[in-house]
């Protein structure tokens, strides 16, 4: 299967809602950061790499146990361009957490 960087992962508000609620629901043991906040020039230097069409998000944790999203760039055959750009050290929420919406509430 050959990835576009078109694929279409449109959700409504309110299964997004549901999603994090039950997320919110079932927090593991480990830490309570439920989102992760990355700025607009990362992700474009990420998504600017040569071949790059998507991304892919994986879930890490930190030698403090803390929960992490590592990101990483992806080209048309699905691989991983982890000899890129990769990110993390998201603004995680809590602490730094946006108004209240339905998505975190």
């Amino acid at each position: 299967m050959n990835f576009t960087g078109n694929e279409n992962h449109e959700i409504s508000l309110n299964e997004a809602a549901e999603l994090t609620q039950r997320f919110r629901d079932n927090l593991p043991v480990i830490d309570n950061t439920i989102a992760e906040y990355f700025g607009k020039s990362a992700l474009e230097d990420l998504l600017s790499q040569q071949d790059c069409i998507g991304i892919r998000v994986y879930y890490g944790i930190d030698s403090d146990m803390k929960k992490h999203l590592v990101i990483v760039g992806v080209n048309e055959e699905g691989n991983d361009l982890y000899n890129g750009n990769l990110m993390e050290i998201g603004k995680t929420c809590p602490p730094i957490c946006p108004d209240s919406n339905p998505l975190n509430s």
